[in-house]
């Protein structure tokens, strides 16, 4: 087996900075719910089949959310970061409660029978495909859904304003940590500083929804999502745009994996920042193609607001 480093750290930079986020320090991976595919398995051109890790088998890393929605295993702590169940954070309001649709692991898709499809961008603190982004989706009228962090919201209140005008914008963290690897305390402060941040730009609640950095999660850290209102969302293809250039990812490659996806409820991952060692915005490029590709095959778009 590869050691952690070795793996997590040049590929988890390239990924935050297409994220948008800061670098985060390397930890461990931990995927989702229905079904729980992983990121270190086999994945097809959009999707991957579903496994789970295992609290005593070797631990595997991910430098960031691949073809494969959010990974769960049941322990992954540094030391010294709690290893018990957290008592729940404490939040200046009351929980919202949870629909039956948020109530349960980390969501995919959304359930119906319908074909549309729910793009979400995921935004950390970079913004250079951001602009753009947001054009198109305004010129084609397609609702989207985001999640914010927190270093992002606060740096680009304008951007993550007109975000809220298009669709929700989510929790995504303050720093894009590895949350499996923090503290009960650390993890509500990361939860609480980003509501704070996503609240002061838009003036509206980034609750019920939130998005684990990496996918990475694990019974304890949902625990803690669900206790402080949120339900957690992951997605069911990747259009690894993020990989940009370098990592082997073209305009015609990330149109072609996500339209490979299509599925009624398919959830779309993208992300509006740049790759950091080619300065590509893979996903900013190819939203139009990716918007005539659905409505072509007779989608339409929806939020997450269908899963509250």
């Amino acid at each position: 087996m590869r050691s952690v480093r070795v793996l997590v750290v040049p590929l988890a930079i390239a990924a935050l900075a297409a994220c948008g986020s800061p670098a985060a320090s390397p930890g461990t991976t931990t995927p989702p719910r229905t079904p729980a595919p992983s990121s270190s398995g086999p994945a097809s051109a959009a999707t991957s089949s579903p496994t789970t890790t295992s609290s005593t088998g070797p631990r595997t890393t991910s430098a960031h959310p691949t073809s494969s929605p959010p990974r769960s295993s049941s322990t992954t702590h540094r030391p010294g970061a709690s290893t018990t169940t957290a008592r729940p954070p404490t939040n200046p309001t009351p929980p919202a409660t949870l629909s039956p649709a948020l109530r349960d692991g980390v969501v995919t898709r959304v359930p119906t029978s319908r074909k549309v499809v729910a793009l979400t961008f995921d935004a950390g603190a970079g913004a250079q495909g951001a602009p753009s982004v947001l054009a198109t989706l305004a010129a084609e009228h397609v609702p989207a859904s985001f999640f914010a962090t927190g270093t992002f919201a606060s740096a680009n209140p304008s951007l993550t304003r007109q975000m809220a005008a298009i669709g929700p914008v989510g929790n995504h963290s303050w720093s894009h940590p590895h949350l499996p690897l923090l503290s009960a305390s650390a993890v509500a402060s990361e939860l609480s500083r980003t509501r704070s941040a996503i609240l002061a730009a838009t003036g509206r609640d980034p609750r019920p929804f939130f998005r684990f950095p990496f996918g990475e999660y694990d019974s304890r850290t949902l625990t803690l999502v669900h206790q402080a209102g949120y339900g957690a969302v992951g997605w069911t293809t990747d259009s690894l745009g993020w990989k940009g250039t370098s990592g082997g990812m073209s305009v015609d490659s990330v149109v072609a994996r996500v339209l490979a996806g299509r599925t009624p409820g398919q959830v779309v991952l993208m992300h509006v920042g740049a790759n950091p060692d080619d300065h590509t915005t893979l996903d900013a490029v190819a939203l139009p193609r990716i918007i005539a590709g659905y409505r072509a095959a007779g989608y339409s778009f929806t939020t997450l607001d269908a899963l509250r």
